[in-house]
């Protein structure tokens, strides 16, 4: 797996830097393919560092939750909820589009892409600790958050084969997935 791994990251990094040869190597032959989309979940794994590190930065921001292990709970929950929920919507959203044997191959590059995502996230947070002035910290939050969701929009363009509308709606169901969880966790702590 680690062969995998180093493959799909690489491939991840290049996708980021609008390098359309990344998907080479993240895709699987047509008969691995359901495997390697299985395997390509390991990247919730990966990303939970990533994930800890951006609650640690907006709690550094913002103070402590009233029940911080409460609340770090129902975000792990939210986190897991979102990102299977989103594949399984994609999965979905894919076979009424009429590119449902092509969801494997978007399913892995989104995986391994969402770890380029959130080293983009963190990077932008850490600058955040340098007590830069707001207007640059927050430019700096915007170009991340906008990179992260070009880079979800380009994956899925190329991975699905499909044009950009369309890939920009599949950007914003998983952008209104992750807020609609945000919003239920947040309140229910």
């Amino acid at each position: 797996m680690t062969a995998g791994l180093g493959n799909a990251l690489h491939g991840a990094f290049l996708l980021a830097r609008g390098r359309p040869d990344g998907m080479l190597l993240i895709a699987a032959p047509p008969e691995a393919e359901m495997a390697v989309a299985a395997r390509s979940f390991w990247a919730i794994a990966v990303c939970l560092p990533a994930f800890l590190c951006l609650h640690l930065l907006d709690w550094a921001d913002s103070g402590l939750p009233p029940e911080p292990a409460e609340s770090l709970l129902l975000d792990l929950l939210g986190y897991v909820i979102g990102w299977v929920g989103f594949a399984l919507i994609s999965h979905r959203v894919a076979g009424s589009i009429g590119r449902g044997p092509l969801w494997p191959r978007f399913i892995t590059v989104w995986n391994w892409c969402n770890v380029v995502q959130y080293l983009m996230l963190v990077s932008a947070g850490l600058i955040s600790l340098l007590d830069l002035p707001d207007l640059l910290s927050q430019t700096i939050w915007l170009v991340a958050m906008g990179w992260a969701l070009w880079l979800e929009w380009f994956a899925a363009r190329l991975a699905l084969a499909i044009p950009g509308a369309p890939a920009a709606a599949l950007v914003g169901l998983d952008f209104a997935l992750g807020m609609f969880l945000l919003g239920i966790m947040g309140t229910s702590g």
